[in-house]
């Protein structure tokens, strides 16, 4: 049976990264946002262990700040080292993404090379 969570582990760091981007965030909403982009299964005992890696790395900043709804709650925000680490990210998911479609949907290899070389 295949593992999903090997194949969405790799591309969290990025979500979350792309989730901070548009507007420093705490961890409730980002789960949230996570959750509404397809990754229902991401709970609290994997986000918040990502969140402080990424925050060891440099590539976000933590503070906490006053909330009309209760205690202070912590957000979330890009670092210029974290805007870099996406843009690269970006990148690699694009280029990633279109060679594994590109071999799933038979677009790619000896037949299609052939095909390619008769037309």
């Amino acid at each position: 049976m295949f593992d999903r969570s090997q194949l969405r582990k790799g591309t969290l760091e990025g979500c979350i990264l792309q989730i901070i981007a548009r507007e420093p965030s705490y961890g409730y909403a980002i789960a949230a946002t996570l959750r509404d982009g397809g990754f229902a299964d991401v709970t609290e005992g994997t986000l918040y262990p990502l969140l402080l890696r990424l925050e060891r790395k440099g590539l976000i900043a933590a503070a906490f700040r006053a909330s009309p709804a209760g205690p202070s709650r912590k957000y979330y925000a890009l670092t210029p080292e974290g805007e870099t680490y996406l843009a690269e990210f970006r990148e690699a998911w694009r280029a990633t993404a279109a060679g594994v479609a590109a071999i799933l949907e038979g677009n790619i290899g000896p037949e299609r090379r052939q095909d390619d070389a008769t037309e």
